[in-house]
């Protein structure tokens, strides 16, 4: 089954936390600190993967996370940092952050491997915070969390041109006509359920690659039937091939078929309908006599008067295909060679200012909080009973500017400072 959409969940590695130790020798009294740094939490990556074209993988696997850094020990012995983990992707998958929708990175056009998570740094052991006046800390550093984020993979194939219209009017015959692809082809009343991919030869200029992006169905804008997976495949084309059934066969109107495609086109990303168009008016075996003139000479006098060529073609028989192959090779040479690619609008320090920030409210009356990731780290590896510790606090709260928040808020001395369960009296130095 081609699956091109998938939501997972992927953390990357928590940092080890810092020793706290002291030597203990024989004829060594007072050895002093010795703890260890923890090792660096393992990073995660994603890498394209040539021998794949699905993501299917992700149905059966959604979490992924990797390796954990080992604490560091006594001896100064540091811990082992974590193992990275990679994983693999299609080329042409864009990655997004679930929640906000931001792209996070664009597998395509070069882009081999991208770091999306980094592993959380070690912490250091107690060894480092000896001074003078503090020999024996009796703290270490614990190790930073480990990143994480739910994610939304959606496979956009890569292609030049892209062919569309509704089920049954020829596109995957078309494509198997101009292309090395093998669609399977039917007179089937449903819909191709995966997108093919050719590459078409020229004589005498360079080639292209084409996909037959599965029919469409009204609504497809709004997800009704598989709209949103089968419009996502169109977003990297930069032309577009309306192929409509001229002899209404079905009895379907050429020109509504159209318009009801660009209608969905545009509501699902108005980009789309500002890329070129060029019109296949398909099956004209199928007419009688010059039945076909007044069908044609209708889409012709409606759309090439907007810069929109018509061609009548048969991909059954192969007539007129050449000159509709011609004309879009043409339209590419016309256009800028800049691959259609997601811009990264999601970054790695966006989740660490997320980590960083803190938040400072007035409770109530004599009463104030601070909170934030930082905060609380930086509670758990500070020993507030000793000169030092405090001392270490109190510079903290002036370098983030903490107690300049307070004071805006219109803190007075003796008023109550509370932190993750610690409270402070505040008093103006």
């Amino acid at each position: 089954m081609f699956i091109d959409r998938a939501e997972i969940y992927i953390r990357s590695g928590k940092g080890g936390d810092g020793c706290v130790s002291f030597r203990r020798e024989k004829y060594v009294p007072a050895g002093g600190p010795d703890g260890g740094d923890g090792g660096k939490g393992g990073n995660l990556f994603f890498e394209v993967d040539d021998g794949l074209n699905t993501l299917t993988d992700f149905r059966f696997q959604r979490k992924y996370a990797a390796q954990d850094a080992e604490n560091g020990g006594t001896r100064k012995c540091s811990g082992k940092d974590g193992e990275d983990l990679i994983v693999k992707v299609p080329e042409g998958t864009v990655i997004r952050e679930k929640e906000t929708g931001k792209v996070v990175a664009d597998m395509s056009h070069g882009n081999r491997r991208e770091m999306v998570l980094k592993g959380g740094n070690g912490g250091r052991g107690n060894q480092h915070f000896a001074t003078p006046t503090m020999q024996a800390p009796k703290y270490a550093q614990p190790g930073q969390k480990a990143q994480e984020m739910n994610l939304i993979l959606e496979l956009k194939v890569i292609a030049d041109v892209g062919l569309v219209g509704f089920p049954n009017v020829g596109k995957s015959t078309l494509l198997s006509r101009v292309s090395n692809a093998k669609p399977k082809i039917a007179n089937y009343h449903f819909t191709t359920l995966a997108p093919n991919l050719g590459v078409v030869d020229l004589e005498g200029a360079n080639g292209f690659v084409i996909a037959d992006i599965p029919g469409l169905i009204e609504g497809a804008s709004q997800g009704v039937g598989l709209g949103h997976e089968f419009l996502r495949h169109i977003e990297r084309t930069k032309v577009i091939i309306h192929i409509v059934d001229a002899a209404s066969t079905e009895g379907r109107d050429p020109i509504d078929d159209i318009e009801k495609i660009n209608f969905e086109l545009e509501a699902y990303n108005p980009i789309l309908v500002e890329r070129p168009q060029v019109i296949a008016a398909n099956k004209i075996d199928a007419f009688y006599g010059d039945e076909g003139n007044e069908v044609i000479n209708n889409l012709k006098s409606k759309y090439e008067a907007e810069g929109i060529k018509v061609f009548p073609i048969s991909a059954v028989s192969g007539k007129g295909i050449k000159e509709l192959l011609y004309h879009v090779k043409g339209m590419l040479d016309n256009l800028t060679d800049e691959p259609v690619i997601f811009k990264k609008e999601y970054f790695a320090e966006d989740y660490k200012d997320q980590n960083l920030s803190f938040e400072v409210w007035k409770e109530e009356e004599g009463l104030y909080i601070v909170e934030g990731p930082r905060i609380e780290r930086m509670l758990g590896y500070t020993n507030l009973d000793t000169e030092k510790g405090f001392q270490f606090f109190q510079n903290f709260m002036k370098e983030n500017n903490i107690i300049e928040q307070l004071e805006e808020l219109g803190i007075k001395e003796s008023d109550t400072v509370r932190l993750y369960g610690h409270e402070f009296d505040y008093y103006k130095s």
